[in-house]
This record gives C-alpha cells, structure tokens and sequence, in this order.
C-alpha cells in the first residue's frame, strides 16, 4: 500500500486516542469483572474488524487478507505471552485492582518498542533481500525451541528477572511495598522505585523480547510496515483485557505452544520460498489466502484438542481420589 504521511499521522493520532481513552476508562484501580473484560475485548475485535474493512475498501483483498493473517498471527502469540504475565503477576504479588495499570502501562511501553522494531525490520528488509533467509531460520527455529519448551512444561517454572531490569533495581532501589498506583517514593531523603514501577518494566521488557520473533512473523505475511504496525497495535491494545477474561483458561490451552510453533514454523517454511523467489530460484510461494486459513485451522484444532485434554486430565484427577476412596473403605471392610 501507498501510505502518505498524512494517513500514517491520522492512523497514529487515532490510535492514541484510542489509547487515551482506555486508560480513562480503567484510570481508577479496581477488580476487573468478566463482563468488563468481555465487553472490551469484544470492543477492540469490533474495531479490528472495521479497521480490515477500511482497508478492504482502501486497498481491496490483498491488503485486509494481509492485516487479518498478521492481526490474528499476533494475537495468538500475545496469548501465549499471558503465560508469562501470569508469573510475573505472581512474583511481584500485584494485588488485583492495580493489575490492570500494570498491564496498561507495560503494554503502551512495549507497543512504542514494537514501532522501533518495526521500522528498523523495514529498513533492514528494503536494503537487504536476503535478510528473509535469516529470518526464516530464526522462525523455524524458534517453532522448534517451543516445542522443546512444551515438553518442559516451561509455563510452571518461575519467572526470572531479566538483567535490565535487575540493574534497574540495583541503581534506584526498590521499596518494600507497594504504595497505591505511584512509581516513585522518596524514602529517608532518597527517591526509589515502587514494585509498581518495577512489574510495569517487566511486563513492557518482556514482551519486547517477544517481538523478537512476532516482528518476523508477521513480516513472513506482508512487507507492508503500515500493515504490520497496525495489525501489531490492535493485537497489544486489547491484551489487558484479554488477560483478565482468559486467565482462568489458560491452564487449559495445553497444546497452545504446540500450535504456534506450527504456525511459526510454517511462516519460517514461506520466508524461505519468498527468498528464494526473490534470489531467481522458480519455487512456488505461499499466497496470503492460504496462509491466513492454514493459521486460523491450526489455532482452531489446538483450542479443541487442549480443551479437551484438560478436561480429560481434570476427569482422571477427580477419578483417583474416589478410586483411593474406595480401596481405603475397602481395606477397612
């Protein structure tokens, strides 16, 4: 697409008030119900949609298929980003009204990191052709990684602070307890962070490390860097939400990582064909239809399948203390 600057400042403005008013919405801290976070969630699918109906208008077919392929590539991964969340919630012990500023504000930080990636993945990509080799390497090898990951069972282990953030900690201080939704306290004459400040870094960090393989990925579905920013900022913009009506849930999306590392490794598989097309080799590439059925088939089957090995674990798991039940009434007979 050919986007003038006029339409990338209207995109940008929109999107902050967008964001704006998100976070006048949820300013005051508070237990966030099921309702409120379906009713969001539900809110910023709806403006996804209508977004990709713009762009269908705009620019026809090729383009909405493009930004639907990367939104819902994107918003796959960010869930699987939930898991990590999860623990970091847990290792500070952020009690549950102030869970959604932290979530908030780590992501608008990790979208702005995002636009830096984006910008510098654009750059690297017009002036390089061959960095589509590197790139569908890096994805199949990281679909690769996450299965080894699920075998682990890596989602149990407990989070482990990067070093940024423990140079951070170290530099400041940090204080012992959390005071309300402030970042900074002055303590004995000296100004420190609050824990508050310290998750909203670690949630914002962490999912920067994340965008090392979702930039890739989405790159892998369009070049378009206008396409790959939006379908980026709706996916982030709705993750609070989303955190807080599936976190019950996603215990139960065990074959989740199974799932994107297909995902991964079948984007990984069509940047090598695209370089390989654009290095004058004749292999077939992967159109944008395809792709954008393959990805929503293999969230739909691993949703069905994790959904249904949870419940057959919870049946075996309620089954054995009956069955110890019964041995134990029959020993005492």
């Amino acid at each position: 697409m050919n986007v003038s600057p006029s339409v990338w400042l209207l995109t940008v403005a929109a999107l902050c008030v967008l964001v704006a008013v998100d976070f006048f919405v949820g300013r005051k801290p508070h237990d966030v119900s099921i309702k409120e976070a379906g009713t969001w969630t539900v809110v910023w699918v709806v403006l996804a949609v209508l977004f990709g109906a713009g762009l269908w208008f705009a620019g026809g077919s090729g383009p909405t298929g493009e930004f639907f392929a990367g939104y819902i590539t994107e918003k796959s991964l960010s869930v699987d980003n939930l898991f990590v969340f999860v623990l970091i919630m847990g290792k500070f012990a952020v009690p549950t009204q102030y869970q959604q500023r932290v979530l908030m504000i780590g992501v608008l930080v990790a979208l702005v990191l995002r636009a830096v990636f984006i910008a510098a993945g654009a750059a690297i990509i017009s002036a390089f052709s061959w960095v589509f080799y590197l790139f569908g390497a890096f994805l199949i090898w990281t679909a690769w990684k996450l299965v080894q990951d699920a075998r682990k069972q890596d989602h149990d282990e407990e989070y482990q602070e990067n070093k940024l953030l423990k140079m951070a900690e170290q530099r400041f201080g940090v204080a012992d307890r959390y005071h309300g939704t402030k970042l900074f306290i002055t303590e004995n004459g000296k100004r420190i962070m609050t824990p508050m400040l310290v998750v909203m870094l670690a949630i914002g960090s962490t999912d920067v490390l994340f965008a090392l393989d979702s930039i890739p990925a989405i790159y892998g579905l369009t070049q378009d860097p206008y396409i790959v920013f939006t379908a980026n900022a709706f996916a982030l913009m709705g993750l609070r939400q989303l955190y807080f009506l599936i976190g019950g849930l996603l215990k139960r999306l065990v074959h989740l990582s199974y799932g994107l590392s297909i995902i991964l490794g079948f984007i990984g598989v069509k940047l090598v064909l695209h370089a390989l097309h654009e290095s004058g080799v004749h292999v077939p590439e992967i159109g944008i239809p395809f792709s954008l059925g393959f990805i929503v088939l293999v969230l739909a089957v691993t949703t069905f399948t994790s959904l249904r090995a949870s419940k057959q674990q919870q049946a075996g798991a309620a089954g054995e203390p009956a069955a110890e039940t019964r041995r134990a009434a029959g020993e005492s007979r």
